[in-house]
């Protein structure tokens, strides 16, 4: 089963709200603890409750970034997942405190932990459904009958959206951070001019970017590490009136990381048609190869199933006049 957690005109309704009745039945979650999306605004943060985003350093020359974007446009990140949340005390403590006064359904759902004796006495944790964006607004495929599942030490079958090295590895990948390409046209971009030869210039290197999502909580202890290796760089003049229209150059790595040297390659680009009173948008990505380590270390074997490249992309509006001639 599918959920959209509906939001209200505030704040969204939660299942220790006294005031939640709920057409459909369904149990709305309580908010997570505190935390930040990192989001791949930052190189570091916090996601769900307790895992723990780190970056390394982009390298390179580059000094701009943006936020990984994936080449499948279908690849998605998780929107939900299970956390070791609570011991059966807390868990105890959690439900009386968080639905006191509540009504149908949460009274019910509330009650099944009561009648479960909230599995005091075995060896376990409780576990909670955890959003990855605090508005509820996409789709969880967690039933609201179960935003708590019991874990045991010697669990005989997992439940398939519990926490895993694979889920943080796509959490690590949706917060990584990639920097832009540093490319440079010359003429500067605001004198280029029809049928004279614009040359686009590589300036800068770059070297692996890796991310790594962590638990280590209630001893659940997990890591996943992404890591993105620049593969190519392609430009593409913005216009269907350029020769060429696109190239790639392959990024190869020399003593300073990866770089290419458009110096010399056959796709300076021209431009035959003038933008008129507009611009041309020209632009340049880089390719990321990116794969995943099941712990915090980088160099650690790669695992699968395999991650869609990443996309780092630079975007200018470029302007092309005719060449005046002088008559005498």
């Amino acid at each position: 089963m599918s959920l959209v957690v509906a939001l209200g005109a505030g704040a969204p309704a939660y299942a220790g709200d006294p005031s939640y009745g709920g057409d459909e039945g369904d149990v709305q979650p309580t908010p997570p603890s505190s935390g930040t999306d990192s989001g791949g605004s930052s190189g570091t943060g916090t996601i769900g409750a307790h895992i723990q985003i780190s970056q390394s350093k982009t390298g390179g020359s580059s000094n701009s970034t943006s936020k990984a974007t994936s080449s499948n446009a279908n690849w998605k990140p998780p929107v939900c997942w299970y956390e070791p949340m609570y011991t059966p005390d807390e868990y105890e403590d959690f439900i009386k405190s968080s639905y006191k006064g509540a009504q149908e359904p949460a009274a019910s759902y509330a009650k099944k932990r009561a009648d479960e004796d909230y599995h005091k006495g075995d060896k376990g944790l409780w576990w909670q459904v955890q959003f990855r964006n605090d508005d509820y607004t996409d789709a969880c495929p967690v039933t609201p009958a179960n935003w708590e599942i019991w874990v045991p030490p010697a669990q005989p079958k997992a439940d398939p959206n519990q926490l895993t090295p694979e889920i943080l590895s796509e959490l690590a990948y949706n917060s990584t951070k990639l920097p832009k390409p540093p490319v440079v046209l010359s003429p500067s971009p605001d004198r280029l001019k029809v049928n004279l030869g614009t040359r686009v210039k590589f300036e800068g290197d770059f070297d692996r970017v890796w991310t790594t999502a962590s638990i280590n909580y209630k001893g659940v202890q997990m890591a996943a590490t992404t890591v993105a290796t620049p593969l190519a760089l392609k430009v593409e003049a913005g216009t269907a009136d350029a020769d060429p229209q696109s190239c790639t150059y392959d990024l190869v790595k020399g003593d300073n990381g990866y770089t290419v040297d458009s110096k010399d390659a056959g796709c300076n680009v021209t431009y035959l048609r003038s933008s008129g009173t507009g611009t041309y948008p020209f632009k340049a990505s880089i390719t990321w190869k990116v794969t995943w380590t099941d712990s915090a270390d980088p160099d650690g074997p790669a695992r699968q199933p395999g991650l869609p490249d990443g996309l780092s992309t630079y975007e200018q509006n470029v302007t092309v006049k005719e060449i005046q001639a002088v008559n005498r």
